[in-house]
């Protein structure tokens, strides 16, 4: 079993996640960010794969991929980075990029890799259904890594039950049809979204992600899910406080 699951099957409820794009602010911040987070409770830590070309990405975090490709991060940097953080913390890794990226890398370089560095878990907004099926499926099994798929309001049923089972982590349940960043309250129409999920029953853990951005949000997803990831926000914090705040942050959300 694989560390994420075991924490996703440990606790139940109020998971917390926290993303944030590797070589922001700084090139070398990713491994403070990551202990920091790690020290402060957060149950996995999503790592965002700076990209030129994010398709699912608001302006907060296009905005830091922008400066941490500016300084000079790269998936090599990057994996070094993560080779240094591992052993010292406890929460889960998991890596949100696209697929175009593990394409240019090379898909083999960059399974082992993730093998090397124990990440066992990636989100690849972009990696169509179908080629999950017919290659990367086996592909990451032979390399220890689940995928992550991503379901919307405008999600069939069909489809989310496809990928329920599919899933063998959690299932990220974006909480509307947009691009990530923070937007307000949770409203009523994503309330009946939230519901008509859970009434689905299924296998997989469900974390809410695009739009949770404080402990009101955060809480009011939780009631209806089973945990929420925090992005855009935790980008401004870090944009606008530097990484020596982070505890701060955190309190604020889980507290």
């Amino acid at each position: 079993m694989s560390l994420l699951n075991t924490v996703l099957n440990t606790k139940q409820d109020k998971l917390c996640s926290v993303f944030f794009s590797a070589g922001f602010p700084g090139l070398n911040d990713t491994k403070k960010i990551i202990q920091d987070l790690d020290a402060n409770g957060v149950d996995f830590i999503e790592v965002g794969l700076p990209y030129s070309d994010p398709m699912a990405d608001g302006e907060t975090i296009q905005y830091s991929s922008a400066v941490a490709l500016k300084n000079g991060i790269n998936l090599d940097i990057i994996f070094e980075q993560l080779k240094e953080v591992k052993g010292t913390v406890k929460a889960p890794l998991v890596l949100m990029g696209y697929l175009n990226q593990v394409l240019k890398y090379g898909e083999i370089k960059f399974c082992e890799l993730c093998q090397e560095c124990g990440i066992e878990t990636v989100i690849l907004p972009d990696l169509p259904m179908i080629e999950y099926e017919n290659h990367y499926k086996a592909l990451f099994a032979k390399y220890g890594i689940s995928n992550v798929f991503l379901i919307t309001p405008q999600t069939s049923k069909e489809r989310i039950l496809k990928i329920d089972e599919m899933s063998d982590s959690f299932i990220y349940v974006v909480a509307s049809s947009s691009i990530t960043g923070a937007k307000g309250e949770i409203s009523q129409g994503q309330v009946d979204y939230f519901n008509r999920i859970k009434a689905m029953n299924l296998k997989s853990k469900l974390i809410v992600g695009f739009g949770i951005s404080n402990k009101s949000t955060f809480d009011t997803a939780c009631e209806y899910m089973n945990g929420a990831i925090i992005g855009s926000a935790f980008v401004n914090h870090l944009k606008n406080e530097g990484v020596d705040t982070i505890d701060q942050f955190v309190k604020g959300i889980i507290d």
